[in-house]
């Protein structure tokens, strides 16, 4: 299997370079994304040894206890969730969280009112719990309804079955992981409150869920509860889900939106009261690297690592040392050495290429993480560590990879 990226493809062959720049998930020839590092990793193909992987949480934490540190306390600054350091991946959504280990076993914390947790109860949990026994678990989405794909490519899905959003054909909630058909090309998910997205190997994008405001981008304002293709086209990278909208990043490096213009949450430089039914092409730039949909607000970085925001920005979080709504994207700063994005409640979290991690937006329960309840409107570091790996900014509660 090939890696999909903006600008190309790397192929899985082991590598000839010594490692990418900058370490783990850095970039060389092409962008080398978390995802090929750790099949390298795994396959004992990459030239540098598995690091340790530290998890760490902040924000509100008294509602479900989605910081994951057995507390119900919030936290205005990072905390190390219990002694383990074999992490590999994170995702935070609404009020709950989810991570996979190096050893591929998939585990889950915070709000289970959905069964999202994969217990098959309702309990909810203030520290992580394996969903499981399986070791296999490739990718993790998290939201009230939770999304998965395995090592062998399969869907799966469990929790809130709204609207379809399970991909079954039915509206009936799953509280253990259920199979989403029987494709086995999965590669890239997106789940969020409304609706779902992925993306197979083939590079076609697919979607399902609510679609009142055409966030399936099916050109039609119907609910699927089972995943429709949308449109023709092979050359899908990247998918973010929010809402009602979505982002996306194809391979040419072109950015795409469609769905409800919330606050110009779309980037069209359109009245907020737009929708768009289908995908449209934010600008004609072909330099998009990754995006992140937050609630009213999105995070684009492009390949020459500048940072980008537009929408809702009444408590800061686009960043730009403003509270005024960004229907088009703007530059944040000057610096061109971001790495990784993402989007959370009116508030924002990055990383940086030389490791360290920054937030701005609303503070209050201290989501930003800088040991304050204040708010910002600009990025502010956030401690003093340079080996941040890995960012997913749930509403309220962000969770953050160390790497060794």
């Amino acid at each position: 299997m090939a890696e999909r990226y903006p600008g190309g493809v790397i192929s899985k062959t082991p590598p000839v370079v010594t490692g990418p720049t900058g370490g783990e998930g850095g970039s060389a020839s092409g962008m080398w994304t978390l995802d090929t590092v750790l099949e390298y990793e795994k396959a004992g193909a990459w030239p540098k040894p598995i690091l340790p992987r530290e998890l760490y949480g902040w924000g509100r934490n008294d509602y479900r206890g989605p910081v994951g540190d057995n507390t119900t306390i919030n936290r205005s600054s990072p905390v190390q969730i219990g002694a383990l350091t074999d992490w590999a991946k994170v995702s935070a959504s609404d009020y709950v969280s989810s991570a996979i280990k190096l050893n591929g076993t998939l585990w889950a914390w915070g709000g289970n009112s959905d069964g999202q947790l994969g217990q098959n109860d309702t309990v909810t949990r203030s520290s992580p719990v394996q969903i499981g026994a399986l070791t296999n678990w490739s990718t993790i989405s998290a939201s009230r309804t939770m999304l998965a794909v395995k090592t062998d490519g399969s869907l799966w899905s469990w929790g809130d079955g709204g609207s379809g959003k399970l991909g079954n054909n039915t509206t009936v909630d799953k509280s253990s992981p259920i199979q989403v058909g029987a494709d086995t090309n999965w590669y890239f998910v997106s789940a969020s409150a409304s609706h779902m997205a992925a993306i197979k190997t083939d590079g076609t994008l697919w979607a399902w869920g609510a679609n009142s405001s055409g966030q399936l981008g099916d050109n039609t304002v119907i609910v699927k509860s089972s995943p429709v293709q949308i449109g023709s086209l092979t050359n899908w990278a990247q998918i973010s889900t929010k809402n009602t909208q979505t982002l996306a990043v194809q391979t040419n490096g072109t950015l795409w939106s469609w769905g409800l213009n919330y606050r110009g949450v779309l980037g069209l430089n359109l009245a907020v009261t737009t929708r768009r039914s289908s995908p449209v092409q934010v600008g004609g730039l072909t330099n998009w690297s990754q995006v992140s949909s937050g609630v009213g607000h999105v995070l684009s970085i492009k390949t020459d690592g500048t940072l980008w925001a537009w929408g809702s920005n009444y408590n800061g979080e686009v960043g730009d040392n403003t509270a005024i709504n960004k229907s088009s994207p703007v530059q944040i700063g000057s610096l061109s050495d971001w790495k990784q994005v993402s989007g959370g409640l009116s508030v924002s979290t990055a990383i940086k290429t030389n490791g360290t991690l920054w937030a701005w937006g609303f503070n209050d329960n201290g989501r930003i993480g800088d040991n304050t309840t204040v708010s910002k409107s600009s990025p502010v570091q956030i401690g003093s560590l340079v080996n941040w790996l890995q960012v997913s900014c749930g509403s309220v509660t962000p969770l953050a990879l160390t790497k060794g």
